[in-house]
């Protein structure tokens, strides 16, 4: 085989009358009955290939029974392209190799797919073929970004002193959130290992064990219903500290979320990265991971609703409902046939019962509400209302009455639904911003009892401690959300690291010291050797890299990714097991309890 000497992407204008050698996958192949012209594709980029007759009619015939995406070795000289010949798309597109010697290293059979026209071949032609579909050099750079990421990472917490440890991805069963997904131990019969839906336990370990900073790139496994963003099993960068609080760890991965936009993008993140209450992002975004590339807040107007002569809005308020709104900018260019069948249906789907509108229209000199519910309000009531979302003449307000998150369902995702129509942010822009004091439970209405909003080893504020048996409801956590463009990327918390404040949580969350000890025994224990105060967070890799290459799909940043029911279309797997290993396990399934049982009727 020629020895390749550069890679497809390498060569410039200088190297030229250089004597190369080059090896990749035919990407194209042309035919001009005397002159054949190759684009050769590795990884790296393209590169032109120029075989002429005259010159070399041996290696010239080789080349006419080329075809696509065959894998080829060529050897040459480089040379500028004839004049007008040149591609400026290309970084390699001045040059081209004239071929003095070609070696077929295999042939390929026609592609199920043109690597071309993938955009308009379905993900599960692609997924099936992922080997072909990875060539293409848009998922290339995807995996290319990936690394990158994982490398500045990895560099970055060794300079400050973290060590990267490993914990094990057979653990015990700890059901807390989502589904495990279990493993049987051959060894010990009746018995089962859990894959981790994340190493927290394991990671407050090494911080009682005095490591005192640790991080991994670890896999992670959840076995949760499909969802468009997620993956069942999936990837984060995980991080512990001792002798920290909040902000100790929000300083060091803001600069790393910063080292990486910097590195990746050149993009400049301006630190520090502004902090935002839960309290108030669900106020003013509805939602607990704003997009703060545009305004457009939410408003309550339940004080003006509730003296209008709307009846909808009178018996909302009466129950205990809010009235909620937002003021779209230039919106009332919306006909009302867009906003009640496009935007109240969109609301729809988000569970609300309706969407009330008005615009806003200059009447003779002063801004009033035009159109839809202007006709139940007088004209103080207007005036206050236009106020108090600052709108002027042209915008749109849109109004949902129920619950308050009943309303803030339906108005996120409206609020951005609207900004993307209206085109009232640059899409190339990141607005970061770090949402704190998280409510430390949630009430669960249909069992009646507290959850933990985050997770059960997640710290009070200190100094909502004596709250925590008085009013549960009130206690916030010492938990912090990092969010770019409505996307959250990383969340963590300072941990509980004493054993009585320990059992105080779980007591409120209904954990029997008899669960307790079955389910979390091994840490208990640990936690009474003197553990530090400690904290740490953990950001999603997957969607990092979606946001870093702008796509939307969290498959096009996973080489092998399941579909959205859990299948790998690729391997056909989850498949069937033979009853020898299910023999092994002493595992029966019901398929092979009805064969079992048939046979043994059949015996009969």
């Amino acid at each position: 085989m020629l020895k390749r000497t550069h890679n497809c992407g390498q060569l410039r204008l200088d190297d030229a009358g250089r004597e190369v050698a080059l090896a990749g996958w035919v990407r194209s192949y042309r035919d001009h009955g005397n002159l054949v012209f190759i684009d050769l594709r590795d990884r790296e980029g393209l590169t032109q290939l120029v075989l002429n007759p005259e010159t070399q009619p041996d290696v010239h015939r080789l080349a006419r029974t080329v075809r696509c995406e065959w894998v080829i070795a060529a050897k040459g000289l480089v040379q500028p392209r004839s004049e007008g010949m040149a591609n400026p798309k290309l970084p390699t597109g001045q040059i081209e190799v004239s071929v003095r010697q070609l070696e077929i290293l295999n042939v390929s059979t026609t592609p199920p797919f043109e690597l071309d026209n993938a955009s308009i071949t379905s993900e599960e032609v692609r997924l099936a073929n992922r080997y072909i579909d990875l060539r293409r050099s848009e998922m290339q750079q995807k995996l290319r970004v990936r690394h990158q990421v994982t490398k500045i990472t990895r560099d970055y917490f060794d300079r400050l002193g973290f060590w990267e440890i490993e914990t094990p991805m057979l653990a015990k069963s700890t059901p807390e959130g989502a589904r495990d997904f279990l493993v049987p131990s051959r060894l010990h019969q009746d018995c089962f290992y859990a894959l981790p839906q994340s190493p927290q336990l394991f990671k407050q370990i090494l911080m009682i064990s005095g490591i005192d900073k640790y991080f991994q790139i670890v896999r992670c496994f959840r076995d949760e219903d499909p969802r468009a963003d997620r993956q069942a099993e999936f990837t984060q960068i995980d991080v512990e500290m001792s002798f920290v609080d909040s902000d100790d760890v929000i300083g060091v991965h803001e600069n790393l979320v910063a080292s990486i936009w910097k590195h990746v993008l050149a993009v400049d993140v301006t630190l520090p990265i502004p902090r935002l209450s839960y309290a108030r992002a669900m106020a003013d975004y509805g939602i607990d991971r704003p997009d703060l590339r545009f305004d457009m807040k939410l408003r309550d107007i339940s004080d003006l609703a509730k003296q209008s002569t709307f009846k909808v809005f009178i018996s909302t308020t009466q129950d205990n409902g809010v009235v909620k709104g937002l003021c779209a900018p230039g919106g009332g260019r919306y006909s009302r046939s867009d906003i009640e069948k496009t935007l109240t249906g969109f609301v729809a789907d988000y569970g609300a019962k309706g969407l009330v509108w008005s615009k806003v229209a200059n009447a003779d000199g002063r801004l009033a509400l035009n159109g839809g519910v202007a006709k139940f309000f007088g004209p103080e009531l207007q005036k206050q209302i236009i106020k108090g979302f600052r709108a002027n003449d042209g915008d749109l307000l849109l109004f949902v009455a129920d619950k308050e998150a009943a309303a803030n369902k339906a108005l996120a995702p409206l609020r951005c639904k609207l900004a993307r129509d209206l085109k009232l942010y640059d899409e190339n822009s990141f607005a970061f911003v770090w949402v704190v004091d998280f409510p430390l439970f949630e009430w669960n209405q249909d069992e009646k009892r507290y959850d933990s909003l985050h997770h059960p080893f997640t710290s009070p504020v200190e100094e909502d401690m004596a709250k925590l048996e008085s009013d549960p409801a009130s206690v916030r956590s010492q938990a912090y959300d990092i969010v770019v463009n409505g996307s959250e990327i990383g969340g963590g918390s300072i941990r509980i690291h004493q054993p009585h404040v320990q059992r105080r949580v779980f007591d409120l969350l209904n954990i029997s010291k008899q669960q307790a000890k079955q389910r979390f025994g091994f840490f208990l224990k640990a936690l009474e050797y003197g553990a530090p105060p400690h904290g740490g967070i953990a950001f999603g890799l997957d969607r990092l890299i979606m946001l870093l290459t702008g796509t939307d799909n969290i498959r096009d940043v996973i080489a092998f990714p399941k579909t959205q029911s859990g299948l790998c279309l690729l391997t056909q797997a989850p498949g069937e097991v033979d009853q020898k290993q299910l023999d092994e396990l002493n595992l029966r399934t019901q398929r092979h309890s009805h064969i079992v049982e048939r046979k043994t009727n059949d015996q009969r």
